[in-house]
């Protein structure tokens, strides 16, 4: 049974802050119309052409990575058998170049997939933000997206995701983090791009031989159909397959942590865990792991809520002063080593 996501229409957003009650829920949101009056995406209703036509007005004639595939892949991007390499080639051209082989594969049958991801518009379309402004991303610049019809691999991002359609269809397929145990993961360094992708969500053909945890947790994912102007929000960690379902797809998304109390990532965290932490006996991890949930998850609440807040020293609030002294430390420690 399909499920999906919370849906709103732009106009139920009064403000950035209004949008901020849905940052702290944690869970993806589909904004209807958010970006449908965006010249971009005007252009995008005239044609593929109109398209490529408004963003050449943008254009820095710098060079982006392009990815194509053979027609017998369909535009899934993904490993050759036994993840020894990809189904796919990369190489490096102007972007209106890549624009004008994605238009002839359009109307060409049996042409190559083509598909460029993650441009950051700063650098190749100076001028895109300022015209097709997004207030509830501050400080955020857009990325974005072309190609013809696509499916990109369940993976997860570790930055909150604004991902806004502005040509073509998005179906997204969501999981979330909590399922990461029955999702089989693979490898976090040979990837596609990367995050690493899930294996039993992303497989072409689903194998419950192969992949039984995930039988079990395949009917829990939500799915979301996006057009021209609608948005997704997609909170940190969410596991996301992205099939461009029209001949011609654009997309633009933001990429920000909404939560952040410094430059610091979790991300960093998990790394540093799996060289201390993950190979220890079994014992001795769910002893940390006790530890973990008392201070970092506080799953009984604020590891020092029997004290008066004035005694709680480096457990007190982060801002204004403890995040840089407990950073401090830790630099202090990890020098020691």
């Amino acid at each position: 049974m399909t499920q999906s996501p919370q849906e709103i229409a732009a106009r139920e957003l009064s403000s950035p802050d209004h949008f901020r009650e849905y940052l702290e829920r944690g869970r993806p949101v589909v904004i209807r119309g958010l970006v449908a009056d965006w010249p971009v995406v005007n252009a995008a209703r005239s044609s593929p052409r109109g398209l490529k036509d408004y963003l050449a007005l943008f254009d820095a004639g710098t060079n982006v990575e392009v990815y194509s595939g053979d027609p017998e892949i369909r535009g899934k991007y993904y490993y050759k058998p036994g993840l020894q390499g990809f189904n796919f080639e990369r190489r490096a051209m102007k972007l209106m170049e890549a624009m004008e082989h994605m238009l002839d594969a359009v109307d060409r049958a049996g042409a190559r997939s083509v598909y460029v991801g993650s441009v950051p518009t700063g650098d190749c379309l100076p001028g895109f933000a300022a015209g097709n402004p997004m207030p509830l991303a501050p400080g955020s610049s857009p990325r974005i997206w072309l190609g013809t019809a696509a499916n990109i691999s369940s993976h997860y991002d570790t930055f909150d995701n604004l991902a806004c359609v502005i040509a073509g269809q998005r179906r997204f397929t969501l999981y979330a983090p909590e399922h990461i145990g029955s999702l089989y993961v693979g490898p976090i360094e040979n990837t596609m791009a990367g995050p690493p992708v899930s294996l039993a969500a992303s497989a072409a053909e689903h194998s419950a031989d192969r992949f039984p945890r995930f039988e079990a947790i395949r009917d829990q994912a939500l799915t979301a159909e996006l057009e021209p102007g609608d948005a997704l929000f997609l909170p940190k960690l969410w596991w996301h397959q992205v099939e461009s379902t029209a001949p011609f797809n654009g997309l633009v998304n933001y990429w920000w942590d909404a939560h952040s109390s410094g430059p610091d990532a979790p991300y960093t965290s998990l790394l540093l865990a799996m060289i201390t932490i993950a190979e220890r006996p079994p014992a001795e991890r769910q002893a940390w792991k006790a530890f973990f949930d008392h201070y970092v998850f506080r799953s009984n609440g604020h590891p020092l809520a029997h004290l008066p807040p004035e005694q709680h020293g480096l457990l007190g609030p982060l801002k204004p002063d403890n995040y840089a002294k407990i950073r401090a430390r830790i630099m202090r420690l990890l020098r020691a080593l």
